[in-house]
């Protein structure tokens, strides 16, 4: 999983100020953040590291979150996705529920909430075997 113990973390979304600010709690936390202003960024990033986690805005310039981690998923990623939206359509909810993502959130979810949902997304609980 994360090298070193460091966790690295694509943050993409469109808007550079939350962008920025959700760098900066990430690093504060100790994680080691990556951040893209675009699906299409993110994708063209040829040289980013081996993330452990992403968080997707779900409505970015071009291409959504949601499309970011269907073509990811059909390309064999499992790397666990944490939505952070200002919409909260439900049927988007859904959509990003099917998908498997590790959390939907709120942009105005508090930045301990954030930061959890990206641990438990890295390091999920041992599910017991029966």
């Amino acid at each position: 999983m994360a090298a070193c113990g460091l966790t690295h973390v694509a943050v993409v979304e469109d808007d550079e100020s939350a962008r920025r600010a959700l760098s900066r709690l990430l690093r504060a936390d100790g994680m080691q953040p990556v951040g893209y202003a675009s699906a299409e960024a993110f994708l063209a990033d040829n040289n980013q590291p081996v993330f452990d986690c992403l968080v997707l805005d779900i409505e970015l310039g071009g291409m959504s979150g949601i499309q970011l981690q269907r073509q990811l998923k059909a390309a064999g990623s499992s790397t666990p996705v944490v939505y952070l939206t200002g919409h909260g359509e439900p049927s988007t909810r859904e959509q990003a529920l099917a998908l498997g993502c590790a959390a939907y959130l709120s942009k105005t979810s508090p930045g301990k909430v954030v930061v959890q949902a990206i641990r438990d997304a890295v390091h999920p609980k041992d599910v017991p075997h029966s």
